[in-house]
């Protein structure tokens, strides 16, 4: 009986460590991307502090800020959509689990 009601908590207990390792993976995807996207910012600021140099005049200046401006849209444009891909990702599996979860609570009632 102890054997059963053992296994019926494990069981039962099932979803919920399941909801925890999607969200722990989905923490890690953004804690990743979170860091691939400062590095390229800091890339980026670090090779736009050495182009300064080179600068003659404000034309060169301004056209050295457009395209630094512009690579940071794209890096950060690309690290939103990276983050919207994990979060996406997290809430269908969540999404799978709950009717899982719903679909074999009501088979056994």
């Amino acid at each position: 009986m102890f054997q059963d009601m053992t296994k019926q908590m494990t069981e039962s207990m099932e979803p919920f460590k399941d909801l925890v390792n999607i969200q722990t993976r989905m923490l890690e995807d953004l804690t990743r991307h979170q860091m691939e996207c400062t590095k390229a910012c800091l890339e980026a600021t670090m090779q736009q502090t050495a182009d300064l140099q080179k600068c003659k005049t404000p034309v060169d200046l301004i056209e050295l800020q457009q395209a630094y401006a512009k690579d940071l849209e794209q890096t950060l444009r690309a690290a939103n959509e990276q983050n919207m891909k994990a979060l996406s990702e997290a809430r269908s599996s969540m999404e799978k689990l709950a009717r899982g979860s719903v679909n074999k609570a009501s088979d056994t009632l």
